[in-house]
């Protein structure tokens, strides 16, 4: 069960195979707090195995305007707690921004209106965004004495490189649906009322593939910054042989 507090809902699909994250806050732009954070966590982790696809989007007009502003204090308070415990209590946010890069889940963020802050970070915590024209996104950290800290600063990187990443981090200057089309950071621009049954799409091609095969090519992606083409080559061959191996009905074998 969601806490009231936390400003989303979650649902499951009638085949249990999609589930989707609804930031539920359309007043407040969707602004998040650590109760969303830690919520994210618990709703993702209960998920049943036979989901495959996550679509996290927005009630109302904005993605997510980021943190709420009304409820930095209890950022603040980390200051004056001991070293260990802050960093623990910021690793259990980061937590919510790494459910979605599993490699048994195919993460989808369907982006409307403004993604600033938190809620940039979560758009590219997933495998892919999909986002309408009237998209924003703003690393908005910077102009807060703060630094994106919930996964961004790597994900980014390796999306559009260190020279762009930094002039998205250091200015906090908003990014276009158009611009973030031309610097890689969205798989899709659409029309705001094509979204939803583009994201349906995608899903649905996603769901036509081998779930196996799906699970084993994510974690080649994920794990390939962090590998030399040697080693990432080395990885190749062990998944296909254990695809092979299923294929041909030898997966239980010793």
């Amino acid at each position: 069960m969601v806490p009231p507090d936390a400003g989303l809902t979650a649902e499951l699909s009638d085949a249990g195979d999609v589930a989707s994250i609804t930031l539920n806050r359309p007043d407040k732009r969707n602004a998040q707090t650590p109760a969303t954070w830690l919520a994210i966590t618990t709703v993702v982790r209960a998920f049943p195995a036979t989901v495959r696809v996550l679509v996290i989007r927005e009630a109302g007009s904005a993605f997510s305007a980021g943190l709420d502003l009304s409820r930095r204090g209890e950022l603040l308070e980390l200051a004056a707690s001991p070293e260990a415990d802050a960093l623990a209590r910021i690793d259990s946010f980061q937590e919510a921004f790494r459910q979605a890069a599993r490699p048994d889940l195919v993460s989808i963020a369907a982006v409307q209106g403004h993604a600033v802050g938190a809620g940039f970070q979560l758009a590219l915590s997933c495998d892919l965004r999909i986002a309408a024209e009237d998209a924003q996104f703003c690393m908005a950290e910077v102009g807060l004495g703060l630094v994106p800290d919930l996964g961004a600063t790597k994900r980014l990187v390796e999306l559009i490189g260190y020279s762009r990443a930094a002039s998205l981090c250091l200015t906090g200057r908003r990014v276009s649906a158009a611009e973030a089309d031309k610097l890689g950071l969205v798989a899709e621009v659409v029309p705001p009322d094509q979204l939803d049954q583009v994201v349906e799409d995608y899903v649905a091609a996603v769901l036509a593939q081998p779930r196996e095969a799906v699970i084993e090519i994510k974690a080649l992606l994920l794990e390939a910054a962090g590998r030399s083409q040697p080693e990432q080559e080395r990885a190749e061959r062990s998944a296909q042989y254990r695809q092979l191996r299923l294929l041909a009905g030898l997966d239980d074998e010793r």
